[in-house]
């Protein structure tokens, strides 16, 4: 017995879709896009050119990049973030662990947004203190000269 038939197996749905919920809280929610425009070995240092973005999202991939650049013995590290356009504190936790175990790091050819980034994890690491006590200056006393 051969049958054939081109209905559906189940049938049309009877209500029809309601369109998905967009909230919009103002905030660019797609994550950046980070890339690697090209990667090279010299020993057991790896220079990699960095573009785009960098932010949580896509610090994943770069942090598994790193950890199989590790485990393959590479010790050193040459960043050039000169095509870095913008990044978050995901890209310094992706780079926090790389100088541990006596590995090398190097930032070349930073970006405005890298400096920016890295100026705003230092002054945060390093709050200004307010002096204790405001010493009065008075002028150096001169000797007799003879």
């Amino acid at each position: 017995m051969n049958t054939s038939s081109t209905a559906p197996i189940l049938p049309a749905p009877l209500a029809t879709e309601a369109p998905p919920t967009v909230h919009d809280s103002g905030a660019d929610t797609a994550p950046g896009v980070i890339l690697i425009r090209s990667c090279t070995t010299l020993g057991a240092t790896l220079i990699v050119h960095l573009a785009g973005e960098i932010d949580h999202f896509s610090a994943a991939p770069l942090r598994a990049f790193l950890a199989s650049a590790a485990d393959n013995g590479i010790t050193g590290l040459v960043l050039d973030c000169s095509r870095v356009t913008f990044c978050d504190s995901g890209f310094l936790a992706a780079l926090d662990w790389w100088p541990r175990q006596g590995r090398r790091l190097r930032l070349t050819h930073r970006s405005r947004a890298v400096e920016r980034l890295l100026r705003a994890a230092a002054a945060a690491s390093h709050p200004p203190r307010k002096p204790l006590i405001h010493a009065q200056q008075t002028p150096p006393r001169l000797g007799p000269t003879g």
